[in-house]
């Protein structure tokens, strides 16, 4: 059952990318809600959730606050890095975007994707109304992970075929993730710590390069609305899961 479902996952990445494909005509707005849908995956769902799941504290901060600000940082570093290394041998900077930072970043996104269908799986060998309101929540804000993984490859520089693989990658993951709890399960505070690392990574991802790219060339108040109607999104499909 949690495979069946996590194909629904699958099918609603798809659709996200399809939609951040279609609507290039109008860059900033699609810039503009992908800010506003990791702004809010990360403030109202990642955080909440790792805070619960980590669970400990380290020298009086709890450790999924650590992992955050860890994951913060060091989305910062491997992009100063590997800017400064394209910079070494003589490429184009282009503001700090180089492909291979958005291919890692889209890569992550792959990875909690897979931890997505890993808390379907869960979920279902809890009871079948626990396992509904998950695969509601999962499939529901796949469809923001395939819109914005997509949009992190592409606005990296990285061509259209790339940005479509690291897409049906995201769209496998859960299944992949939902598969694997029939043979192991992964300890709840490690899941916390993870969520919060990623959410630290995704958070840097949108304030520091998303949402100042989309507001660069066209700062209107419609760019405005579409980052605040993304954050509305979550916060609607965490309210229904909860």
């Amino acid at each position: 059952m949690a495979v069946f479902v996590a194909l629904g996952a699958f099918l609603m990445t798809l659709a996200g990318g399809w939609t951040a494909q279609r609507v290039t005509d109008r860059r900033h707005l699609v810039l503009g809600l992908a800010g506003g849908l990791m702004l809010g995956v990360v403030g109202l769902d990642l955080l909440p959730e790792a805070l619960e799941a980590a669970g400990t504290e380290v020298f009086g901060v709890p450790a999924a606050l650590l992992l955050f600000v860890a994951g913060f940082l060091l989305a910062h570093l491997v992009e100063r890095l590997l800017a400064g290394r394209q910079a070494a041998h003589g490429g184009e900077e282009r503001d700090a975007r180089v492909p291979e930072v958005g291919l890692t970043a889209a890569a992550a996104m792959v990875g909690h994707s897979a931890m997505d269908g890993v808390a379907i799986g869960a979920a279902f060998q809890v009871g079948g109304g626990m396992g509904t309101a998950v695969a509601l929540a999962v499939i529901a804000h796949d469809f923001a992970d395939g819109f914005n993984t997509y949009t992190i490859t592409s606005l990296y520089g990285n061509a259209r075929r790339r940005a479509m693989a690291m897409l049906v990658a995201d769209a496998a993951a859960p299944v992949v993730g939902a598969a694997s709890t029939l043979f192991f399960t992964i300890p709840e505070k490690l899941l916390g710590a993870y969520l919060g690392f990623f959410g630290g990574a995704l958070l840097y991802l949108a304030a520091a390069e998303i949402l100042p790219e989309a507001h660069h060339e066209h700062p209107a108040r419609s760019t405005l609305l579409c980052t605040v109607a993304g954050v509305a999104f979550i916060w609607l499909v965490v309210g229904i899961a909860d």
